[in-house]
């Protein structure tokens, strides 16, 4: 019996018993849809999280006070005798004999402020930038201006808001440039509204008011350093090229390691990270949790072959009379053996199908669900999920066929 014909032997034992194949391949669907989707929502969200940290900026390293303490569940805590960072610092890193390969630095300090608008009070982030903010951060505006050097030059009280600030504190006015708002009782004029850029590595940037560097530094988060020089809380660094990003990293570590007077041996007071390093770090703890979410719903795939396996089984028996009277006519072991394997694979591949088909709604109730995510069906998903059903009929069907093909014909005639 050739290949052919124990298919369309194997397709015929399954069609007389429709209800019972259809129940079997069930736990293929579900485990085949359950990986499509959470694959394809996996590299949704990193693709997702991925272009949020490139909409951070470009050739962008940041420098923030503190070190990266993985004994603490990798939040950044301030070092032991720590010096903070400084405008001396941010200047420093502008040699360009000292380091070559910086472009541009950009300084924030951040903290939070009680802005109250007629009447109405909310306790929201306020970061103080420099004028070049919006070009390192590559913000954009919907309306209005950003920050200029003058208003760093004369402390001015002005502010640019995120759109969430607007909803919050201008429900009925969209536009509300000019308006008047006070932080912790100081009296600030609105000159510009950002366009929407979500979340990002530090904050919700929608949810942040914007001052004048020298305006939040003097008037709303007074704080000097050692040296008599404000502190701040993040310098953005933009190096010449993305290739020497990395020479711009040991650059600042070796100006502000220098700075801080920190001895050879001793650990840093600050953390110097590319957006690169960023997004290799983002992307590997992603791909590990897309992985072991895949692996999980694999797991319905192996329930489903067992499944198979127990079906298989019943068949073999019911259809003990059947196998011994085609070995009385000349079926050889093989040809009963190929016809059960062929049985086996067929329910996990039509249900490995069917799966895609499940996964693939999955996918779209998931883009419809949270449409920044835009997940689409991974081929590489549907791929890896239907082999694997295949493979699953294949190794649970080996079981059944072995046992069928086993079968003395003699006994299997008299079988009652």
């Amino acid at each position: 019996m050739n290949l052919l014909e124990s298919g369309r032997v194997a397709l015929g034992a399954l069609s007389a018993n429709k209800l019972r194949a259809a129940l079997t391949m069930l736990g293929i669907i579900i485990g085949v849809g359950a990986v499509v989707t959470l694959m394809s929502a996996g590299n949704a969200v990193e693709a997702y999280i991925t272009n949020q940290f490139r909409s951070i900026g470009s050739n962008l390293l940041f420098v923030a006070p503190g070190t990266f303490d993985s004994q603490r569940g990798g939040a950044a805590s301030a070092a032991i005798g720590g010096k903070g960072l400084t405008n001396g610092d941010a200047a420093a890193l502008l040699d360009p004999v000292l380091a070559p390969d910086v472009l541009a630095v950009g300084l924030e300090l951040t903290g939070a402020a009680v802005v109250d608008y007629r009447g109405e009070s909310r306790i929201l982030s306020i970061s103080g930038v420099g004028p070049n903010y919006d070009d390192l951060r590559n913000a954009k505006l919907s309306a209005g201006r950003f920050l200029d050097e003058g208003d760093q030059v004369a402390e001015s009280r002005v502010a640019v808001i995120g759109p969430l600030v607007v909803d919050e504190l201008f429900p009925e006015n969209a536009l509300p440039i000019g308006e008047q708002i006070r932080l912790d009782d100081i009296q600030f004029r609105v000159v510009g509204v950002l366009e929407s850029r979500g979340g990002s590595a530090f904050a919700n940037e929608d949810n942040i008011i914007y001052i004048p560097l020298s305006t939040a530094q003097t008037r709303v988060f007074p704080s000097r350093g050692r040296r008599g020089d404000f502190h701040i809380s993040l310098i953005y660094v933009q190096a010449i090229t993305e290739d020497r990003t990395s020479a711009a990293e040991d650059q600042i570590t070796a100006i502000l390691r220098q700075r801080h007077e920190i001895q050879s041996g001793d650990d840093d007071d600050f953390t110097a990270i590319s957006q690169a390093e960023i997004l290799t770090s983002a992307a590997g703890v992603l791909s590990v949790v897309t992985i072991f979410l895949g692996a999980i719903a694999a797991i319905s795939l192996l329930v489903g072959g067992i499944g198979i396996m127990n079906i298989m089984l019943v068949s073999v028996t019911e259809r003990t009379r059947e196998i011994g009277l085609r070995k009385a006519v000349g079926a050889r072991r093989r040809d009963i053996l190929l016809q059960f394997l062929l049985e086996s694979v067929v329910l996990a591949v039509a249900g490995g199908l069917l799966g895609v088909g499940l996964g693939g709604l999955g996918t779209a109730a998931i883009g419809r669900a949270a449409s920044d995510l835009a997940p689409q069906l991974s081929l590489q998903a549907v791929l890896l999920a239907t082999t694997f059903s295949g493979l699953v009929g294949l190794f649970f069907g080996i079981y059944p066929a072995t046992r069928a093909a086993s079968l003395n014909p003699i006994d299997a005639l008299r079988y009652e």
